[in-house]
């Protein structure tokens, strides 16, 4: 399955989750039923992805980690907060670009409608 492909599927299970849920709850909780559903849907989904920062012949385990990791390809970064930042951003970009991974999701769950806090990163760019 392409990256395409991969976000918009999901990107529907989050349409879901957030259906089912509503805005309001806490990041961990949209974490926890995105994690079960993509998995359920049959993707190979990891949760809490470390991700070590190299620098020379320094490898820091810094506590960077990814909320989401889909298929090997696609970085998800959830929040629940008022509204999205650069900071968020940076986030993602930073995992993207320390794993070498090609797409990044970012969504904000607490909004009420959804298509309002998804962010889609490509190659560092929005």
């Amino acid at each position: 399955m392409t990256e395409d492909e991969l976000a918009t599927k999901i990107i529907g299970t989050a349409l879901e989750v957030h259906k089912a849920l509503g805005p309001g709850l806490l990041e961990n909780a949209y974490k926890e039923v995105l994690f079960y559903k993509l998995q359920k849907a049959g993707l190979k989904v990891e949760k809490e992805q470390k991700m070590p920062l190299i620098i020379d012949e320094i490898i820091l385990e810094s506590g960077y980690r990814i909320d989401l990791l889909v298929e090997n390809k696609v970085v998800i970064e959830l929040k629940s907060v008022e509204k999205l930042n650069k900071v968020h951003l940076a986030q993602i970009l930073t995992y993207m670009k320390l794993g070498n991974f090609k797409l990044g999701l970012l969504i904000n769950f607490n909004v009420v409608l959804l298509k309002q806090g998804i962010k889609r990163v490509i190659n560092g760019t929005l």
